[in-house]
């Protein structure tokens, strides 16, 4: 069923948020009333144990039906590997157990949208910590509308003192940092004229915010797509399979 072309929802319709790319376990609802709500538990990594009643419990708690959904959405990452393959595999088997289709978002385009939400315009760096010393980042400009207009940094895996240096490529422009790995590199990212990193509630991607640019991407006519397309973002190998090829060379 996963490779068969999904239902299009059309509006008033539910859909799902889910939101596990960083140590934050986060849903987000709508149902077809308009009705929002969301949940988000930070800092304990139990992304198996805590998404399925997180999500139970919100949708009972809006009164919305499985029947109801129309398509659901996931952070694809890229993010803490373990919490990628629980969202992802979460989302893909309830599309695929209800015919519906999937919005996948990055890390990066989630970060950028609660930026926005937040009332932010201009550049904003979302980053995400790596772990290993390193972040993935990106620098998007968004506009007076609200919505990204450039991409002055592309997507990549930075080690700090790399990305400050990216930054400092901008010449001092005012840089809004945003994300985990903003946080935790906050005081080289700081050296950088121009950045200033956020307060902690926007430290990890707010799923209320994915749940709003997956809304707006259905209603511009993006479809989503068959569960089966839906892959992580991990933007590098596992930790495993590093540790495995650095014994194979030794």
């Amino acid at each position: 069923m996963s490779g068969l072309a999904p239902s299009v929802p059309s509006a008033p319709f539910g859909v799902v948020a889910i939101e596990t790319a960083t140590e934050t376990v986060g849903v987000a609802v709508r149902t077809p009333a308009g009705v929002q709500a969301e949940f988000a538990l930070t800092g304990r990594r139990r992304h198996v144990e805590t998404l399925t009643p997180a999500l139970e419990h919100l949708l009972a708690q809006v009164g919305l039906t499985p029947a109801e959904l129309g398509a659901v959405a996931v952070d694809v990452g890229p993010g803490l590997f373990t919490g990628l393959r629980v969202g992802v595999a979460a989302a893909k088997g309830l599309a695929q157990s209800l015919g519906i289709g999937v919005v996948g978002a990055s890390s990066f385009d989630v970060l950028t949208e609660g930026a926005s939400d937040a009332g932010h315009r201009g550049l904003v760096l979302a980053c995400v910590d790596a772990r290993r010393a390193e972040v993935f980042a990106a620098v998007r400009e968004v506009g007076d509308t609200g919505v990204v207009v450039a991409e002055p940094i592309a997507p990549a895996l930075f080690a700090p003192a790399d990305l400050a240096e990216a930054l400092d490529g901008l010449g001092g422009a005012p840089v809004f940092a945003v994300g985990d790995g903003a946080q935790r590199y906050r005081a080289v990212l700081e050296l950088v004229s121009g950045v200033e990193a956020s307060a902690p509630a926007l430290s990890f991607p707010p799923p209320a915010a994915l749940l709003g640019l997956a809304l707006r991407r259905i209603e511009a006519g993006e479809a989503p797509v068959a569960p089966g397309r839906v892959v992580p973002l991990y933007m590098r190998e596992a930790d495993a399979t590093s540790n495995f090829a650095r014994a194979e060379r030794a």
